[in-house]
């Protein structure tokens, strides 16, 4: 195994800590180790108890870390939430080279400068995301290296979070004996596997059902223009089967994930489910349909509350429709159940990887994804940067640390201590 091409996701959610490892063969990304732990040290997406937090890192890290034979070093994370903001930005730099030729060095610097604002101290840059370059005022570039130009511009977004969120996260990260590689903005990174490029150009919404929130993303025109999370998801849906039912959490999550249908409709009456009651209760059997009764009055107030969030927001039209992903989109007739809330098209995302072909997976391949493509942006072989990484990891992550604590608004964010520091090695 080439650990140079090796990238390690870690998606901490409400009710399960999921790892995958991936790793990069020319442009195609296989999957070579998956580990998944029970999360008890989250509440509703915010970590609650960092040492349940923890266990449960460690838990599925060492899963993974079986499955390949190595020990995992570093991770990219993902991060989501209400604190989560997007912020518009637009940076300005003469091209530096003696040739006019834009190279890796006036991609940092222009990037930089574009993250140049006012900021709350007690928030911190977590990624900037480029939506277009401009070169002497050739718009809608991509990709500027090697072309010729005297003025480099970029337009993007400068994501920002709160420092204490982030902080927490990554201290139950290092807890678990692990480095933080890279951290991204979760539902961004989703929508790198969850939505085609159409989709993205025309207007849809991405919807991850998780067990605590719901996140949603929405793009308009190839961008991401908002984001929010809703403090309600499968662990909700459990609750109500275990007081429905008078039964215990875990036997309500049991049936849930075996016999649970989001639509009435389509449930089964002949289907035997049995019960197991509280208090010595005696035990009984109910249709999968009764078992419905309960779930879908959920589902449709999750999607009810999107809905309403869109209307607050004002986005009335999304012709490319709706994406579901995330461990609640693994339900049996969520989808026709969201198709009549949401009255418009909608679609199941699974990520397209042999091993994670379920839609839990989706972040945790998002995150890799996302990550190894936005390294290519920034101009370096991601290979040689893990590689140069291995004898001199630990003093370039102190160094980055003195830098940013001079400069505040470049902490994590800053696109320079990115690109020096982005992939440690990930494996001994």
């Amino acid at each position: 195994m080439n650990n140079n091409d090796t990238y390690v996701g870690l998606d901490i959610g409400t009710s399960m800590a999921k790892v995958v490892i991936g790793e990069v063969v020319g442009d195609s990304l296989n999957v070579i180790g998956i580990g998944k732990a029970d999360s008890n040290g989250l509440k509703k997406g915010s970590i609650v108890d960092i040492d349940e937090t923890v266990r449960s890192i460690q838990n599925a890290v060492e899963q993974a870390e079986r499955m390949v034979g190595s020990k995992v070093q570093s991770v990219i994370i993902g991060i989501a939430g209400n604190h989560i903001q997007l912020h518009p930005c637009h940076g300005v730099v003469a091209v530096s080279s003696e040739n006019r030729e834009v190279d890796d060095d006036d991609i940092t610097r222009v990037m930089e400068a574009a993250q140049v604002m006012p900021m709350d101290p007690a928030r911190e840059i977590i990624d900037t995301i480029h939506h277009e370059f401009i070169v002497d005022g050739l718009e809608g570039i991509n990709d500027p290296r090697g072309m010729v130009g005297v003025r480099l511009e970029m337009k993007g977004i400068v994501i920002t979070g709160s420092k204490t969120i982030l902080h927490n996260l990554e201290r139950c990260v290092e807890k678990a004996g692990l480095e933080i590689a890279d951290i991204c903005l979760a539902p961004l990174a989703s929508s790198s596997v969850a939505l085609t490029r159409d989709e993205k150009n025309l207007g849809a919404a991405l919807i991850d059902i998780g067990g605590g929130t719901t996140k949603v993303a929405v793009f308009d025109q190839g961008i991401l223009v908002d984001t929010f999370v809703l403090p309600i998801g499968g662990n909700h849906i459990t609750k109500d089967i275990s007081i429905g039912l008078q039964t215990t959490t875990d036997y309500a999550e049991a049936i849930k994930l075996k016999y649970g249908n989001a639509f009435i409709d389509y449930a089964s009456t002949e289907e035997d489910i049995p019960v197991q009651k509280l208090n010595g209760s005696e035990d009984e059997t109910i249709s999968e349909r009764d078992l419905a009764h309960i779930i879908e009055p959920r589902v449709a107030e999750i999607l009810e509350l999107i809905n309403e969030e869109f209307r607050r927001s004002g986005f009335q039209k999304l012709p490319a429709g709706y994406i579901l992903t995330g461990g609640g989109a693994m339900m049996e007739g969520i989808l026709d159940l969201a198709q009549r809330e949401l009255n418009h098209n909608v679609r199941v995302a699974i990520p397209d990887y042999i091993g994670v072909r379920e839609s839990q997976y989706t972040t945790c391949m998002g995150l890799i994804n996302f990550a190894y493509h936005h390294v290519k942006i920034q101009g370096r072989e991601v290979g040689r940067t893990i590689a140069s990484s291995i004898s001199n990891g630990q003093g370039r992550r102190k160094k980055d640390k003195v830098k940013a604590e001079k400069n505040p608004n470049h902490d994590r964010g800053s696109v320079t201590k990115k690109v020096k520091q982005l992939f440690d090695s990930f494996f001994d």
